[in-house]
């Protein structure tokens, strides 16, 4: 069992940036594939990152790539999700997922582990 608690949302205008951060529990984390996920109102969710469980693979969804950076440090079981350049269209509640197969994968269904979220609202 992993818990996932994710923090670091907020609001900020348009250009600005946050940085999130994905504590998990449990001492399987650096086994884990990670991936965040962001949800809109009214929305589906969608892929946002993801990384592999030695952190040497990453994947990015085109809306975000080039302005967002995802990382972990698993000696603090962490990982990060780094967001600069952010639009208005960012805004979405974002969660992070944990993978036990490792590999970090781009659709929801690949995760067994979910946190309960972080808002992120990108005023202009």
């Amino acid at each position: 069992q992993v818990q996932l608690v994710e923090s670091g949302g907020g609001l900020v205008q348009v250009g600005g940036s946050l940085r999130l951060s994905c504590a998990a529990s449990g001492r399987t984390f650096s086994s884990y594939g990670m991936g965040w996920f962001r949800q809109a109102p009214g929305k589906e969710r969608e892929f946002v990152a993801a990384i592999n469980w030695s952190g040497d693979i990453t994947y990015y969804a085109d809306s975000v790539k080039g302005r967002f950076t995802i990382s972990r440090d698993n000696t603090k079981n962490t990982v990060y999700l780094q967001m600069n350049s952010l639009k208005p269209e960012d805004t979405a509640v974002y969660y992070c997922a944990a993978d036990r197969w490792g590999f970090g994968a781009t659709t929801p269904t690949s995760y067994d582990y979910w946190g309960q979220g972080t808002q992120v609202t990108v005023s202009s």
